[in-house]
């Protein structure tokens, strides 16, 4: 499954009618702000790094927004999914799709590649499985250009403390960062958590979200193809590549919770469960994990997917006045404000009524207007607090055991190691099957914490 919408075949076409002018406009801002504005003919390049949905959402979405900008390298480990991406992005952007057979990179050190074809100016899309993301992330900044990322950002506390040294790295060398946390830059979300920290629903009290859905798909392995191959390819399986099921496809609703709280919990303690699920993998298909913020209010996040039980993909805040729908469903947030905590329609006193927001395209518009007119832009912070917040969660419905936010942070435990020394998808790979055939599944108390 992939949660990143298609990008609307009737996006708008930049830069036909009006390319000489805007070219020369990006110009003359370029030589005024310097290095990190367009390049020397008004244009942004972009790399990316993993060729998947989500790389290839994101390309489009760069590719949509405003001013000169053009796809120059891509980096992928799957020769075939490389393909498939140039030849849906090239039949979309034709004259923006500028990747020559010698920048198509294959292989675990092809994220380098593809970096090193950036000028100093120029954007990275890290869009691989989470487990990569650090190595990716860190060898951007060290190269001087910007980066768009996807989530997760990380699988692990060791990881995620390094995209964090890495996103200090970036402010000091006033590169621009953006994550793949799109919610934040929804106009229905945001104007209903402005009401809500102006007050309209009391003090929150409470916060419950909901991922509950269908089983997750799982590819049999191909006869004659390699166990690391064949756990990529079934990256939302094993929680080296996408640190769970709870963080990976929670930590968008963890993070709009955190934002509507506008704090971080302190604690986590909860229960996860495989009752359904059979395919040979590491997934858990039912999390349920409760966090206490300082002031001991709570958070509830159910993550479930298992065939044929209620489905519920929603967040809604209760306060001492009154309570909030912050997203209704996954098409579309349609936030309302109750008020009381029945959320039916004679109790509802506001609801967006705004013009429908496309947020992976704004998150996008906002990274690209701040590289060409030099804006502070890093949300490497905020977002690594989000994940850490969600792998929180996972660790204690992993091991059973009530976990701190320090304790988290502090872990030494490696979910993903020595990722550095894979060459090849004939390496081994960091999980293997036990002797009966089968892959480890965490089973507290047994599964260390941290």
């Amino acid at each position: 499954m992939n949660d990143r919408h298609p990008i609307p075949s009737t996006r708008r076409d930049f830069l036909k009618s009006s390319a000489t002018v805007a070219t020369a406009a990006a110009l003359t801002r370029a030589i005024e702000i310097g290095a990190h504005a367009a390049g020397q003919d008004g244009s942004i390049d972009v790399a990316v790094v993993g060729c998947g949905g989500r790389g290839s959402g994101a390309v489009a979405n760069a590719l949509s927004t405003q001013g000169p900008v053009r796809l120059v390298a891509m980096a992928d480990v799957m020769e075939s999914r490389l393909k498939a991406s140039h030849e849906s992005i090239k039949k979309q952007f034709p004259e923006k799709t500028q990747v020559t057979p010698d920048k198509q990179f294959l292989g675990f050190d092809a994220f380098k590649k593809a970096i090193d074809a950036l000028p100093k100016n120029g954007l990275v899309i890290l869009a691989t499985p989470a487990g990569f993301r650090p190595i990716h992330f860190e060898y951007a900044v060290q190269k001087g250009v910007n980066v768009f990322m996807e989530k997760s950002f990380g699988v692990d506390a060791p990881g995620l403390r390094r995209v964090l040294r890495a996103g200090e790295l970036a402010t000091q060398k006033n590169l621009k960062v953006a994550t793949g946390l799109m919610w934040r830059h929804d106009k229905p979300r945001q104007e209903v958590i402005r009401r809500i920290h102006d007050g309209a629903i009391g003090e929150v009290v409470l916060l419950r979200t909901y991922r509950m859905h269908g089983a997750v798909g799982f590819n049999p392995r191909r006869p004659g193809e390699s166990e690391l191959s064949h756990q990529i390819r079934n990256y939302s399986c094993f929680n080296w590549l996408n640190a769970s099921f709870f963080v990976d496809w929670l930590i968008h609703n963890i993070d709009v919770c955190c934002w509507a709280k506008n704090a971080w919990p302190v604690s986590a303690q909860g229960h996860g469960a495989r009752v359904a699920r059979t395919d040979n993998d590491q997934m858990l298909d039912d999390y349920v994990v409760e966090y206490t913020f300082a002031d001991g209010t709570k958070l509830l996040a159910q993550g479930r997917h298992i065939n044929g039980t209620l489905d519920v993909f929603s967040d809604m805040a209760h306060g001492s006045k009154g309570s909030a729908l912050l997203m209704e469903s996954l098409s579309a947030p349609k936030p309302r404000l109750y008020s009381g905590h029945v959320q039916t329609p004679e109790h509802e006193v506001w609801r967006w009524k705004g013009e429908p927001c496309e947020p992976y395209q704004v998150e996008h518009d906002e990274l690209f207007d701040a590289i060409r007119n030099d804006k502070p832009y890093n949300e490497v912070e905020r977002s690594v607090k989000s994940c850490l917040v969600s792998i929180m969660g996972r660790m204690a419905a992993e091991s059973g055991q009530s976990v701190t936010y320090e304790q988290a942070l502090a872990s030494n435990v490696e979910v993903a190691p020595n990722l550095e020394r894979i060459q090849s998808l004939d390496d081994p790979a960091p999980i293997l099957a036990g002797p009966d055939g089968r892959y480890r599944v965490p089973v507290p108390p047994q599964t260390g914490a941290f």
